[in-house]
């Protein structure tokens, strides 16, 4: 099978653009003119040259022999946690904000999670010198607060979202709202392989750096270019997009991606979209989403701020029916647990949204010739205020 996007910008039934009638002309503008600006030699010559001489790429492809150790197999992160902005994100917006450029447009606007998606949008704006507005659910904006800081001291404006459970979901309305109202000047910076066609694919392809430099890096290592094991984190799923883009119809790499359990899948707050979504529209795509019976949007509960979202990219649905991947869900604690074994094994501090695919490996079973590649997809700065919490908790119970 073909797991990629087809010419109507569906996975299988997943995609599409469902949107408003005003936004009809922006979406239009994009699907006719995205792959020419990508595949243009002046794009990628820019593209490829701010990668590697401001992003830092390509990113290492580390052993981890300690925690091949433990799971008795060989294990190599892929560190997007050393991008500079500390996350998989920047991949994307660089490229976005080209195209943004290329369309004439002089305005950006993006929505945010866990922060980094907004600060890498920020960096670029500033790096082009272009206004941005930046929106984030008011929850996030608490727990996030040094990335908040970094967005507004690189001339970002935040704006706090005050509706819903004020979360990732809630921010992306807000986001589409103001699209409705400034379509002609304005560019989406979408952060992750959601929304309505073509930004799945365009993002996904962004992030395909991301399994162009582990086919090299593996070849050099191990002596070719496949895995057995791909595993990721997917939430909306920008960087598990990006880990699998070119292995997607390669029938010998296993993949496994872990979305956040929450406190459980029956416990009520959980945002694992694959295992508890129905089919549905989201964002201006149908895809698999957390809804009740009338089709009312559920809202999600995770630990992680950037996997708290109540659907997921159509690629990712259709690879979940098709059964080309394996979903894990991986609960707070199981996540927890898995931020401070990487942190003592391998002096590497990820980001909570990385740790749930950390959290993944226990649940599956490895034989010693197994070669596993793990993306990073952040570092975990933003998230030591919870990780601070979660030892004094557990200092607390041990007394």
């Amino acid at each position: 099978m073909n797991y990629q996007v087809d010419e109507k910008g569906y996975y299988g039934r997943f995609g599409g653009a469902y949107i408003p009638e005003i936004l009809h002309k922006c979406v239009e503008d994009l699907q006719n003119n995205y792959l020419k600006v990508l595949e243009s030699d002046s794009f990628r010559m820019e593209y490829h040259g701010l990668l590697r001489d401001y992003v830092g790429r390509p990113s290492p492809l580390y052993f981890a022999e300690r925690l091949s150790g433990k799971y008795g197999c060989r294990i190599y992160l892929k560190r997007e946690d050393l991008n500079h902005t500390g996350a998989h994100k920047i991949n994307n917006t660089i490229g976005q904000i080209l195209v943004a450029r290329k369309m004439g447009k002089t305005r950006v606007i993006a929505e945010t999670g866990a922060g980094q998606h907004g600060v890498a949008t920020a960096t670029v704006c500033a790096l082009m010198n272009m206004p941005c507005v930046v929106y984030m659910g008011k929850t996030d904006v608490e727990r996030q607060q040094p990335n908040v800081e970094k967005m507004r001291m690189l001339g970002a404006t935040v704006v706090p979202v005050l509706s819903g459970n004020m979360t990732l979901k809630d921010a992306t309305n807000e986001a589409i709202r103001d699209w409705c109202s400034h379509p002609s000047d304005t560019f989406y910076i979408i952060g992750s392989t959601v929304g309505p066609h073509p930004y799945p694919d365009m993002v996904a392809r962004l992030q395909s750096v991301i399994s162009a430099e582990i086919k090299r890096q593996l070849e050099e290592r191990e002596g070719r270019d496949y895995p057995d094991y791909l595993m990721a984190c997917v939430g909306g799923g920008s960087n598990a997009a990006g880990t699998i883009y070119h292995y997607l119809n390669d029938g010998r790499v296993k993949i496994v991606l872990a979305e956040a359990g929450g406190e459980g899948l029956l416990s009520g707050r959980s945002a694992a979209t694959i295992h508890l979504g129905k089919e549905g529209v989201l964002h201006g795509a149908r895809t698999l989403v957390m809804q009740d019976e009338d089709g009312q949007i559920e809202e999600p509960y995770s630990i992680s701020a950037g996997l708290d979202y109540p659907g997921i990219g159509p690629m990712h649905a259709n690879l979940s029916e098709t059964k080309r991947a394996v979903i894990l869900p991986v609960n707070d604690d199981e996540a927890m647990s898995a931020v401070f074994e990487l942190t003592k094994l391998e002096g590497i501090i990820p980001a909570l949204e990385s740790a749930h695919v950390l959290g993944a490996l226990p649940k599956l079973d490895f034989d010693s010739r197994d070669v596993v590649v793990l993306t990073v997809s952040g570092r975990g700065d933003k998230d030591m205020e919870t990780y601070l919490r979660f030892m004094a908790d557990s200092n607390l119970k041990n007394e």
